[in-house]
């Protein structure tokens, strides 16, 4: 790391490990809530993308891609948008994701609790399978603009998979938010770069949010696991899920593998850094 980029000073393992034992008891009471990303998903069992390169990689295995957008899933749904249609796009989504995502016991834990929200930013189903037979939760998925001729930002879904009126999600005892959509129950899915000009255009008055996560969101800090921030998109709607809530927050990193923005964003967000492998933080979080 050169001069240039921010410092920060990453606690000891052994202080990284008892900060996240006190994190997991106030998840257990409600006052953290968890943002789950790709890097959680990857240790699911499944043969779907489980990472945004691996979506590229799929995009790349379908299509032809032009050099600029190889290897980025947004460009990449882009391209194919452009060149073959929206449809194309939402097929490909489909066959990508088509594989039921196994929860991983962090998945299966977190279903356990009676947690006011969950924020799942990847696009499979494993949160959603690990509810199980609960009945007393409900789904807000970030939804395209593209072509519904409509003036909504999301949709509503219960614990049974069908869409319902947004006016009952306060009844929920638990919310999950899939900001960029799902492929269950109603493959819904923000992936092409049109798809996210929209939301980025309004996201700062915080529009495309949803009010309930917003209701809930207030005062409580966010636990980041399998989350990466390199990239300016993900950076964005971190930044806006996150506001008016605690002034703290925490995730689970690789130090080695933080880039300059991403070591910035956490600077800039007040996001704890904890240095503790993924699968060592999901048995202290599971523990309890």
């Amino acid at each position: 790391m050169n001069a240039l980029a921010p410092r920060i000073d990453f606690a000891s393992s052994a202080d990284a490990e008892a900060t996240l034992r006190e994190v997991a008891q106030h998840l257990r009471k409600g006052r953290v809530v968890p943002y789950l990303g790709p890097g959680l998903a990857e240790l699911s069992i499944s043969t779907a993308p489980m990472a945004p390169d691996a979506l590229a990689a799929f995009f790349a295995s379908k299509v032809a891609l032009p050099r600029r957008a190889r290897g980025n899933a947004w460009a990449s749904a882009q391209y194919i948008e452009n060149t073959r249609h929206r449809a194309t796009v939402s097929a490909l989504m489909a066959e990508a994701f088509a594989a039921a995502a196994a929860p991983t016991a962090l998945h299966q834990y977190l279903a356990t609790l009676a947690l006011p929200l969950v924020v799942d930013s990847w696009y499979d189903g494993a949160m959603r399978a690990a509810f199980g037979l609960r009945e007393d939760w409900g789904e807000i998925q970030g939804i395209t603009r593209a072509g519904i001729g409509e003036e909504r930002w999301y949709r509503f879904y219960d614990a049974a998979g069908q869409e319902v009126d947004g006016q009952i999600a306060g009844r929920w005892t638990t919310i999950l938010y899939k900001p960029h959509g799902s492929v269950v129950p109603a493959r819904n899915f923000l992936i092409s770069d049109a798809d996210y000009v929209e939301a980025l255009t309004e996201i700062d008055i915080q529009t495309p949010i949803p009010d309930e996560v917003k209701a809930r969101r207030t005062d409580r800090s966010f636990l980041f696991v399998g989350c990466r921030f390199n990239d300016q998109l993900l950076r964005t709607y971190a930044r806006q899920v996150l506001k008016r809530s605690a002034e703290t927050h925490y995730a689970v990193v690789d130090p080695n593998a933080l880039s300059k923005n991403e070591l910035r964003f956490l600077l800039a967000q007040g996001i704890a850094p904890l240095a503790i492998p993924l699968s060592r933080a999901i048995e202290l979080l599971c523990a309890a």
